[in-house]
């Protein structure tokens, strides 16, 4: 997401970075090419212009024009807009004084309010140890209520679903008794949607809400829609009265207009966003985060969150004692990858890393996909156990290869490659095992490594040696 977006602003950037002191004209130009971006991204036109006339007002000033640090300072400043833009600071669901806590998705049909519904509820379940009940309300859609309660099966959530024959005011009335009556924290309504918004549809939503009194009434908007999104929004704002949004699919191809103009038109905050289809592809909205992420600037606090999430402390204990032992094996790498796997994909971890957007540019169909992990993981899991914590049996056994390349349903050659890279990466990871009061003798022979290589694992020019 973003991307576009990104690159035209570090663009921009770029060429105030190539100049000693600004001139007005230097910050003329660079919001010139800064207010076409975030038109080119489907921002609303009145709001890219209300954005850089305040850059302009707060980077035109004598101090910042006579500083050496002034394409940083303008930096920060378009950092600071697009955060205010969005909402300043995250926005958290309410906590109702008494539970439950009732949460209303409501939104156009084709949006994701099902999945997103379940999504939430999976978050305030193993994020906030909460106990949610989910309410089957959309009696049209065709297997509606049979999505809600697979959906909700496969996270281990209730659905409340008395069925099709019943009103959805109706449902609202009794999913709060079984509530009450269940001890639950939350309760979140998956309500109908249509095509597009009707009277009809918007006087079913005003008696649920009448019945549920909702702490939080959560509009659920397709980012792919771009500016239509914005206006679903504000219309919804004012005939049923949001007070926060879910932003899905920003991991499709998006160029994120809805995501920077949504809170500023509605005033309504983006309090969740959508980025992928898994149950477990759900994130807090964080206004500054996201600022920084369209910057190129990464988003290390969210990367940390997700690996604390992820990453069991005792197993990484564990991993870092067969490091310093040099018993690192096939086992162990495979339960770092299924592990890396759980981050997310390799793109957006990327960007998650100040520095790494250009990297991840160029890795841009060259990354690592879906299909080669489940590769790597069938060819060691074609391995038996012996082979897995002794990877030398393979290496030395064209036998062996053979056998489990057929085992894996891979070439020989696969396996080659992937016994090459292990050892390479074994190599490294021996190095960096090894470091204490030799630490910096360490880093220097493992920097001369990697510039010797054209790329990871394999031989390169042999040009990288340190120079004395």
């Amino acid at each position: 997401m973003f991307d576009t977006l990104t690159n035209r602003l570090q663009s921009a950037f770029q060429r105030l970075r190539g100049k000693g002191r600004l001139t007005e004209d230097d910050v003329k130009e660079a919001l010139r090419e800064i207010r076409r971006a975030l038109l080119e991204a489907d921002v609303n036109h009145a709001v890219a212009k209300e954005l850089t006339d305040r850059i302009r007002e707060r980077a035109v000033g004598q101090e910042i024009l006579q500083s050496l640090s002034a394409a940083q300072q303008v930096i920060k400043i378009v950092n600071d807009e697009l955060t205010a833009l969005m909402g300043g600071g995250q926005a958290k669901l309410a906590n109702a004084s008494k539970p439950p806590t009732v949460i209303l998705l409501v939104g156009l049909q084709g949006a994701g309010k099902t999945t997103a519904a379940t999504k939430l509820a999976r978050y305030l379940a193993l994020s906030e140890h909460r106990r949610p009940l989910l309410v089957a309300a959309d009696i049209y859609r065709p297997a509606a209520i049979q999505q809600l309660q697979v959906l909700g099966a496969q996270i281990d959530v209730p659905v409340f679903a008395p069925g099709s024959d019943v009103p959805p005011p109706e449902i609202a009335r009794r999913a709060l008794d079984e509530a009450r009556r269940g001890g639950y924290d939350y309760v979140l309504i998956d309500t109908a949607g249509r095509l597009h918004i009707d009277e009809e549809l918007m006087d079913e939503l005003r008696q649920v809400r009448a019945i549920a009194e909702p702490d939080e009434t959560l509009l659920v908007i397709d980012a792919m829609t771009g500016q239509d999104a914005v206006n679903v929004a504000k219309q919804f704002h004012e005939q049923i009265g949001v007070t926060g949004a879910i932003l899905t699919k920003l991991d499709g191809d998006t160029r994120g207009g809805a995501a920077l103009t949504v809170r500023h038109v509605t005033g309504c905050p983006v309090k969740f966003v959508g980025i992928g289809e898994k149950p477990d592809a759900l994130e807090p909205f964080h206004p500054d985060r996201m600022a920084s992420r369209i910057l190129g600037m990464g988003d290390v606090l969210t990367l940390i969150e997700k690996a604390q999430a992820t990453i069991n402390e005792d197993d990484a204990r564990a991993l870092e004692a067969k490091l310093r032992r040099n018993e690192f094996t096939l086992e162990d790498f495979l339960t770092q990858l299924q592990q890396m796997r759980k981050l997310g994909p390799l793109d957006q971890l990327l960007g998650m890393i100040p520095g790494m957007g250009k990297l991840n540019k160029n890795l841009q169909g060259n990354s690592v996909d879906e299909g080669q992990f489940r590769k790597i993981e069938a060819i060691i899991l074609s391995m038996s156990v012996k082979e897995r914590k002794n990877p030398e049996l393979v290496m030395k056994s064209s036998g062996r290869r053979v056998r489990i390349a057929k085992g894996s349903g891979t070439e020989v050659r696969d396996v080659n490659q992937l016994l090459r890279r292990f050892d390479e990466m074994r190599k490294l990871m021996k190095q960096f095992s090894g470091m204490g009061k030799n630490s910096a003798r360490a880093l220097s022979n493992l920097a001369g490594q990697v510039k010797g290589r054209s790329t990871f694992g394999h031989p390169g020019s042999g040009k990288g040696k340190r120079r004395r």
